[in-house]
């Protein structure tokens, strides 16, 4: 009835995208090399921890990555059927190839779930089975999953809540016969769309911070038991003990887990009341 992808972009070249928020460059071998590790860490495990396996996972590169980073690649997909990786001529090219790719693969689905995940991000074990849970033969219909967590990774590690409106955590739900995916427009810009399902009684993203982040700041609040969030956010196992044994406890920034909880809900109820009386535009599709 349908099919579910899973879209992650990594290396793609964008004219609008030069340097991380600490003035780095995008793209580098050092951005690459950085890229892959915290995809090792903390993607990779997460998708492959999931409780739900009907779904396949959609991950695009760019036509210029370097042999050397080609091969590492390789050897950390393979021999999983789910994922296809692709090789296109940057952002451009991402929304159509994947639209080409479904076209051919779903020719017998009547409906497309597509569900957006950044290459340095991790999902909780439940995140398909729960975005799945929303489908009910929906010719367009946005998923917004507002809460997760976000950890701080460098230069130490801080975990925290978050709660995020139309988040890099979106899916949609669409009608085979005129379907765009969820990457058809950049995440901020889904408040202007009508017709969107909010999941807020689960947590199911944990957002990596770091410093080579093109603008995210770590902005968590609360106590959070690392212990307990590992148990369905799966990472790397070499990195469990280690951020066990590292992690910054919540009393040690208490003032500024108090300053992120204000901005945090400021956010939410900034963004839901302008929603509300409508200074964003509505589409229709």
């Amino acid at each position: 009835m349908f099919k579910h992808y899973l879209i992650t972009r990594f290396n793609l070249r964008n004219p609008d995208w030069s340097k991380t928020k600490n003035q780095e460059l995008l793209l580098t071998d050092e951005w690459m090399t950085h890229r892959l590790e915290l995809f090792q860490n903390f993607c990779l495990p997460g998708v492959l921890a999931q409780t739900n396996k009907n779904f396949t996972w959609l991950i695009y590169f760019d036509t210029s990555t370097d042999p050397k980073f080609k091969s590492k690649i390789y050897e950390l997909l393979s021999g999983y059927d789910f994922i296809r990786h692709f090789y296109i001529d940057g952002m451009p090219d991402f929304n159509p190839s994947i639209v080409s790719f479904i076209e051919d693969d779903a020719q017998t689905a009547d409906f497309i779930i597509s569900s957006r995940l950044d290459n340095d991000d991790c999902i909780h074990r439940d995140f398909i089975a729960e975005i799945q849970k929303q489908f009910n033969q929906q010719d367009f219909m946005a998923i917004d999953v507002v809460k997760g967590y976000s950890m701080q990774i460098s230069p130490e590690y801080m975990l925290g809540k978050k709660e995020h409106v139309f988040n890099p955590f979106l899916s949609l739900i669409e009608a085979k016969k005129d379907f765009q995916t969820i990457w058809k427009t950049d995440h901020n810009l889904w408040k202007k769309e009508d017709r969107v399902i909010k999941i807020k009684d689960k947590r199911l993203w944990l957002s990596i911070i770091h410093n080579k982040n093109k603008v995210n700041e770590f902005d968590g609040y609360g106590n959070v038991s690392w212990s307990e969030v590992s148990q369905d956010f799966i990472v790397n196992e070499s990195l469990k003990d280690e951020i066990s044994d590292t992690l910054i406890p919540q009393n040690k920034w208490r003032w500024l887990s108090f300053k992120n909880k204000l901005y945090v809900r400021y956010v939410i109820f900034s963004k839901t009341f302008k929603k509300s009386i409508g200074i964003y535009k509505l589409k229709s599709k």
